[in-house]
């Protein structure tokens, strides 16, 4: 399997929809963020805009997956870095951050299926494989950072447990919505950081 180009970057989950509330897999069904979800995307925006005004530079752009709870994510940081900062901060949309496909268990209930898919590879019904997630990831992540700079990607939840695999950590990892994480790599060995209302590592 390939391996993440050790390069630094920052990635964000998307804030919550209805159906992260309610247990649902929404895989590439287009839901948007709900009100918590869109309160939760200004928050991690003015966490990362507290860092732009401080003078860090953190990353120079952001890629978003085009689906509107990842995009809708990635516009609200966008904005309030701006608002909050002076930062202009280009944002670009990139088609192959899209979620994993989960075939027909999207709209169904996270069930005994979704462990075996991830640990097992098991087949999901028209769906994408999680080898075939990890492949995709990390081979569109490559392409970005062989761009230069450093970027926010704004993206989803399975999908980034298919970069966890590209940085040879355990992959059944929840990521939660909206947290900004920063990711470093030194002697081939990755960490990550969160950061919380308070601007602590956590």
């Amino acid at each position: 399997m390939i391996q993440i180009i050790p390069k630094p970057y920052w990635y964000l989950r998307h804030g919550e929809t209805d159906w992260n509330r309610q247990g649902l897999a929404q895989g590439r069904t287009d839901i948007p963020l709900n009100e918590t979800g869109q309160k939760q995307a200004i928050e991690a925006g003015e966490i990362l805009a507290g860092f732009f005004r401080d003078g860090h530079r953190l990353f120079d752009r952001i890629v978003s997956s085009p689906l509107s709870r990842a995009l809708e994510t990635a516009t609200y940081t966008r904005d309030i870095i701006q608002a909050q900062s002076g930062v202009d901060l280009p944002l670009q949309i990139q088609d192959e951050l899209i979620e994993v496909c989960f075939g027909i268990h999207e709209g169904t209930p996270m069930g005994e299926w979704y462990i075996p898919w991830i640990e097992k590879g098991r087949l999901l019904e028209g769906g994408e494989s999680f080898q075939e997630l990890t492949d995709r990831a990390i081979a569109t992540l490559n392409t970005e950072l062989k761009v230069g700079g450093t970027p926010l990607f704004v993206a989803h939840g399975a999908l980034f447990r298919g970069l966890r695999a590209g940085m040879g950590l355990p992959t059944n990892i929840r990521l939660p919505n909206a947290i900004p994480l920063s990711l470093e790599p030194s002697n081939g060995i990755w960490s990550i950081a969160k950061y919380d209302r308070s601007n602590l590592i956590i």
